[in-house]
This record gives C-alpha cells, structure tokens and sequence, in this order.
C-alpha cells in the first residue's frame, strides 16, 4: 500500500489564522479606499451678466377707456340690440326695459294733473267774483304744482328703462337677452373703445414702494407662450386695498399687442437693474452659503447677495469670478473634505 503522510492539525491551524488575516487585511483596505475615496463633485464657474430685480403681480387687459352699462330698476327685458362688436354712438338704445306699468302711472297721473287744473281755473274765476276764498284757490293751486312734479320725476324714471350707451365706441359684450329681468347693479353692457389697451394689475403693499412710473414691465401670457410682451407702468393707484392688502398699478400696452381684452397675465415689474454683475445659479446657495473646490478640497464660503432671482442670484462679495462652485448645493458634504471634480 502507498505511503500517505499525516497531516497534524498544529499545522493547519497556522495556515487558517493567516488566510483569515490576509481576508481581513483586504477587506480593510477595501473599506479605506471606498470610504477614503475623495466624493466626486460638478463645478461651475460664476457668470457675468445683467440682473434684474423685479416685483410680481397678476392683472387682466381691459381698455383704457370703457363704461358698464347696467340697470336702475328690476324689470324684465323686451328688447335687445344685438349688437356685441359693433360701433355705437353715444345715446344709441341698446335695451328697453317693461314700462306698460310705468307709463300706467304717468297717464293716471296726467288724467290727475287734468282735474287739478280744471278745478284751479274753475276756483280762479269765482274768486274774481268773489264768490269764494283765495284761501281755496291756493290749495287748488298747489295741488297742480304738486301734480305736475309728479309727472316730471315720472317721465324721469321713465327714462331708466332704456338703457342707452354712455358713449362713442364698441360693444366689449353683451350680457342681455329679451326675456330676462334685468336686475339693478348686474352689468348688461361693455362699451368701450378697443385702443389703447392697459393691463390692470394688483401689487402687494410690500412691493409698492418700489413701483414707479414709467417702469419696464415683462408681461407673461399662457395665449402667447413663446411671444417676449412688454408693457409700462403708467399710474398707481394711491389709495390702496385694506382688505387684500395689494394697490392697483395700470400697465400701459403698446398699441400693436396681441394681448385681447379679458385675458389674464403675469407681469414682472423691473425696478432696478444691475450691469455686468456677477451670476450664479440659484441651486448652488443654500441660504448665503455655497461650496468652492480649492487644490481638491471642499470649501464652505458665506457670500453676500444681491438681486436674487428665480434663476439666478447676484453676488457682491464672498468669491471671485474664478471660483469653482459645487453644483448643485452638496448637501451632507462637509467642510474641508477631499473631492474630485468630474469632467462635464
């Protein structure tokens, strides 16, 4: 039979420590170089360029100059001119009101007014001979005077129930329809003329120290998503809004928008603008605080900014144009810790 050599455990034991170091020592250095490794990071580099500090506020187009047409009594309608988009002239019917009963009254009052006189002239004769007293003869008197104010003030209402345009221009829209009671205060008419138009826009009380006349206005519109619309601040209104706290400011239109009357906007007021400033954006800063990569190191600076934006902020102090800035902010990361800045 063949020789076989015993193998004692003394002298595998030795053979399993080392093989378990050898593991371990791997594993460690595994461990070092994972945890060790320096954390890649994007950089960029600040621009320069204009920034724009701005005020925001929503509004509607609405013609400069128009006029609502509404009613001054509750009665049904009988008569439209359907004329939504045509030019009126000033005094032009647009609507007539029920007026069977008003009219009713002013006969009743007429037929009134006709006794009344009749009964003066009748007194006026017997007191020239003297058969009966002045005393009489003045209260027939004043019954007619009182008769006759009557009419005057009911031909007046009468007057309510036609509603007339309050001027030159073009019906805006048109709200009325025969048939339905027109009730006091509900708008039945726009009459306006369509140029120039303005955009009236509310401006939180906050803001409005800063908003002046004359101002560039950026004007955004879901109608025309990829049209650059520009309007001016033309006036502001000094009395303000208590209640929503906000002041309306008019934005004057150029005579050439496509803007339509009705349609809402979003307006950035530009109240001051910085030339050649220096820009970085916005993800980069927490708070006033950004990281800077130097000799492979990360570097927690607080900067001083100036005109913040949506996209981009203005920095005056705290790094120079050269500085590479971690982008976006790195959140976790610590100061001081090594990096390595990835190729973009």
């Amino acid at each position: 039979m063949p020789h076989r050599a015993a193998v004692r455990e003394s002298d595998v034991k030795p053979l399993r420590l080392l093989f378990t170091a050898a593991v371990l020592a791997a594993a460690a250095g595994a461990a070092f170089w994972y945890y060790g490794r320096p954390e890649a990071v994007s950089v960029i580099r600040p621009e320069r360029g204009s920034a724009a500090e701005i005020v925001f506020a929503s509004g509607v187009v609405e013609p400069r100059n128009w006029a609502k047409v509404t009613s001054l009594v509750r009665e049904r309608i009988v008569e439209v001119c359907n004329c939504e988009g045509a030019r009126v002239a000033k005094g032009d019917v647009l609507a007539r009101l029920d007026a069977s009963e008003a009219e009713a009254t002013l006969t009743e009052l007429r037929a009134r007014q006709k006794l009344a006189v009749d009964e003066r002239d009748r007194l006026t004769l017997l007191v020239e001979r003297n058969v009966t007293s002045v005393t009489a003869l003045e209260r027939a008197r004043a019954e007619v005077s009182q008769v006759e104010a009557l009419i005057a003030g009911q031909t007046a209402r009468l007057e309510n129930y036609e509603l007339r345009a309050p001027g030159d221009g073009l019906i805006l829209r048109q709200d009325a329809e025969v048939g339905e009671i027109a009730e006091p205060g509900n708008v039945l008419f726009w009459v306006g003329r369509p140029h120039p138009r303005i955009v009236i826009a509310e401006v939180n009380e906050e803001d409005i120290p800063r908003v002046e006349a004359g101002q560039r206005v950026l004007i955004r519109s879901d109608a025309f998503p990829r049209s650059e619309l520009e309007a001016t601040v033309d006036s502001i209104t000094p009395k303000g809004d208590p209640v929503t706290r906000t002041y309306r400011v008019r934005l004057a239109l150029p005579e050439d928008t496509p803007l339509m009357i009705g349609m809402s906007v979003d307006a950035n007021i530009v109240t001051r603008v910085v030339e050649d400033a220096l820009l970085v954006p916005a993800l980069v800063l927490d708070g006033d605080t950004l990281f800077i990569v130097e000799d492979d190191v990360a570097r927690r600076r607080t900067v001083e900014t100036g005109i913040r934006g949506t996209e981009r902020i203005e920095i005056l102090s705290g790094i120079d144009a050269g500085a590479q800035i971690i982008s976006p902010y790195p959140v976790g990361l610590e100061d001081g810790a090594r990096v390595s800045v990835e190729s973009r």
